[in-house]
């Protein structure tokens, strides 16, 4: 079935299958067609240009987006969508004082999701988890990771995992699956750390992969968490079993993580809020894609990942939302946008790239997903009738999506 897209105000981030990613000056460019057209077949995009060349062509749906902007959908490449229950009253004792590092080391945080996920059956995390891809869906992410974490036990880590893989198979998003179980250390291990490493190593590890659950690894690298070493031995172990790592770095030290990262060929480093000119000179000339996760720090009221001095730097940069139920309970990329631009002062054009063409990269699915690209799924967003592309980080608390069209279909 062919589908076409005609009198579109502005198409975005139109670019050439041999481009994967944007850096540093290159972000500020955001390729596009004003008063355009789009043809898509079946799930693909066939071809797309300016109406004033627009050909005869024989289409079952002819859709008019006049006066509406259309671009690729986000690619959101670091989530924890699936989890069980919420963390509100940590909130709330956040409001009265209590530093997230304090919650945690009280049994909060992550440990807290870990003991709900571990009590709450499995079809009923697919059921809140599949509600919550459902709703980011809706609000424009057409790709996304997923991470374990919350098990934080052999049976725990896998029963996630088997939710990712059922989320896998019954949606049309692409979906990346992320093994996540050096995400904290358990209060039973406490006292020996090093046995519960021996223990995601050489017990769960084998078993996700044996299990093919997980396309790639990741651990939190942070002081009262894991340490460079541990990342060191984990990537190891997961490089055996052909997993990339994808990692957590720099949230509130700047400990020698990305490093560590960019050692083992890291996919992405993903958090940043604290960077050193050392993390940054680790990032260059290299293929490993720094993230930025910006609605996490709105909810704790952390720093911002310093996006102008990476930018500076000639380095990439993505962004995603860090949706999980303790330090970001949103998976709303149209915000994340937004506050790339107020907060973290990057351009509409540099936000608009890092939250397509750059999430694309860090999930591995630039050939997909991503942009405008003969070929490529036909995951899309039409907006509303808006002023320019500059107004939907602009009106950060509006909802200006018309549709989104996943494979060709719009979204109920």
């Amino acid at each position: 079935m062919k589908t076409l897209f005609k009198n579109i105000k502005e198409l975005l981030q139109i670019r050439d299958p041999e481009i994967k990613k944007v850096s540093g000056q290159q972000m500020k460019e955001l390729p596009s067609i004003k008063n355009a057209w789009l043809l898509i077949e079946n799930d693909r995009i066939l071809d797309f240009g300016a109406m004033e060349n627009l050909p005869d062509i024989d289409a079952e749906e002819i859709i008019d987006a006049t006066g509406k902007i259309m671009l690729p959908s986000w690619c959101d490449s670091h989530t924890h969508i699936v989890y069980a229950g919420n963390r509100e009253q940590e909130f709330a004792d956040r409001i009265n004082g209590l530093p997230y590092e304090e919650i945690a080391n009280r049994g909060g945080g992550i440990l807290n999701s870990a003991k709900t996920l571990q009590e709450t059956p499995e079809d009923e995390v697919y059921q809140q988890s599949a509600a919550r891809l459902e709703e980011v869906m809706k609000l424009g992410t057409g790709a996304v990771e997923i991470k374990s974490g919350y098990g934080l036990t052999e049976k725990g880590e896998l029963k996630m995992l088997r939710v990712i893989n059922k989320l896998q198979e019954n949606y049309d998003i692409p979906i990346k699956s992320t093994f996540l179980g050096a995400h904290a250390i358990p209060k039973e291990y406490k006292s020996e750390p090093p046995k519960y490493m021996d223990l995601v190593i050489n017990e769960i590890l084998p078993k996700v992969a044996g299990q093919k659950l997980a396309e790639y690894i990741d651990i939190f690298c942070e002081k009262g968490y894991f340490s460079v070493k541990d990342t060191h031995q984990l990537l190891s172990a997961a490089k055996k079993y052909g997993m990339k790592p994808k990692i957590h770095v720099n949230q509130f030290n700047s400990i020698g993580g990305i490093k560590a990262g960019v050692d083992h060929k890291a996919l992405s480093v993903d958090h940043l809020e604290m960077m050193t000119d050392e993390d940054i000179e680790a990032l260059k000339n290299t293929e490993t894609m720094p993230v930025a996760l910006p609605s996490c720090s709105l909810f704790l009221g952390i720093p911002y990942t310093p996006a102008r001095k990476i930018l500076d730097a000639e380095l990439p940069i993505a962004l995603a939302t860090d949706f999980n139920p303790g330090s970001t309970p949103s998976g709303n990329m149209n915000l994340v946008l937004s506050l790339a631009c107020i907060k973290m002062k990057m351009t509409p054009e540099e936000a608009i790239n890092a939250a397509t063409i750059n999430g694309a990269y860090a999930m591995e699915l630039s050939d997909q997903v991503g942009s405008i690209t003969k070929g490529k799924k036909a995951n899309l967003i039409m907006t509303k009738e808006i002023p320019s592309y500059t107004f939907l980080p602009y009106a950060f608390g509006s909802n200006n999506i018309d549709t989104v069209f996943v494979n060709g279909k719009a979204l109920d």
